[in-house]
């Protein structure tokens, strides 16, 4: 007999069912517990074995320069940390490693590098953190990551590069459990504060980094307003993480990055 795997809605309807003895006699049942486990055994004395580990979620900021991420991502940040969250703040590149020093000094305009050259460091600097991303995952804390493999296909997309070249170098890094888009004009973001200061920061530019964007979007993104008052934005972003985090503590399984 193939498998069959019960939905965990089913588990808690018979959980609920009391002490019955004709089920209590089927069905070695236990309450759900940090690390869910139920035991089935079918007619033919084959048993199934389910188990859903508990862990953080993967939330991904993303957008143009200046769209506001930087700041989202510190407000929910200490938003979930008030709720009683375990989170991180992380941010690519991570100028802390070897390989993010040279990418901040490309940046910065200090050295010059081929853009496939400089296009395999940022991958290179993400796949360093990926050990340790797994591991603050499944240890319950989740990560707030302002930039991702998504930025890298986009960036580089926009200079000419071919898009599927891109995104081959993130295949096998781990997949976003919510992915969220800070949507800007360029024209608007031009206005703020600050613009102009690094390689990438140039009107043109941005406009090319925001078509490849949308190349890369789908349905599974949540797109945001970063035009709205920042308290508003926060709001929204808040909402959507802890309704992110509640999925991703009922068992959700990692996955890899366009894995299909």
């Amino acid at each position: 007999m193939p498998a069959t795997w019960l939905s965990e809605s089913l588990f808690r309807y018979i959980g609920r069912l009391g002490p019955c003895k004709s089920l209590n006699s089927r069905f070695n049942w236990k309450s759900p517990s940090k690390h869910l486990f139920t035991k089935i055994c079918m007619d033919n004395n084959q048993c199934i074995s389910s188990k859903w580990d508990p862990r953080g979620a993967l939330i991904v900021f993303e957008g143009l320069d200046r769209c506001g991420k930087t700041s989202q991502c510190s407000r929910l940040l200490s938003s979930l940390e008030r709720l009683g969250h375990s989170v991180e703040s992380w941010r690519f590149p991570d100028r802390d490693t070897g390989v993010g020093q040279m990418i901040s000094s490309y940046l910065s305009n200090q050295s010059q590098l081929d853009d496939h050259a400089i296009h395999l460091l940022f991958s290179a600097n993400r796949w360093e953190k990926r050990s340790l991303m797994e591991a603050k995952l499944k240890s319950g804390t989740t990560l707030i990551v302002d930039r991702y493999a998504y930025s890298g296909v986009a960036f580089s997309s926009a200079k000419g590069l071919d898009i599927e070249w891109c995104k081959a170098p993130e295949l096998g890094l781990w997949a976003p459990d919510l992915v969220v888009y800070l949507d800007i004009s360029p024209e608007k973001a031009a206005e703020r504060g600050g613009y102009g200061g690094e390689r990438y920061e140039q009107l043109e530019f941005q406009r090319k980094v925001a078509q490849s964007y949308r190349a890369l979007s789908d349905a599974s993104w949540k797109v945001v307003d970063a035009t709205l008052p920042i308290g508003v934005i926060e709001a929204q972003l808040r909402e959507m993480a802890v309704d992110c985090i509640s999925t991703c503590q009922e068992g959700k399984s990692l996955s890899e990055l366009w894995s299909s």
